[in-house]
């Protein structure tokens, strides 16, 4: 799933994203653990992966969208 950076706080690395349907949903620090991330700047698109527990979706992880 493909998101768009809303916010970032470079010191907790947590944030929020949109979807390219308007939904926003937040992430925490947790997500960019195991990549390279230290920074992600607000209109930065990344690619998201989530998983939907309850009716509620929980981003697991944030990575650079890249071309191939």
């Amino acid at each position: 799933m493909q998101a768009t950076v809303s916010t970032f706080d470079d010191s907790t690395r947590g944030g929020r994203v949109l979807l390219d349907n308007g939904v926003e949903l937040t992430f925490t620090g947790a997500a960019l653990e195991g990549s390279r991330l230290r920074l992600l700047r607000t209109g930065q698109r990344v690619r998201l992966e989530t998983v939907t527990e309850e009716g509620v979706t929980r981003v697991l992880s944030v990575r650079i969208l890249t071309l191939p």
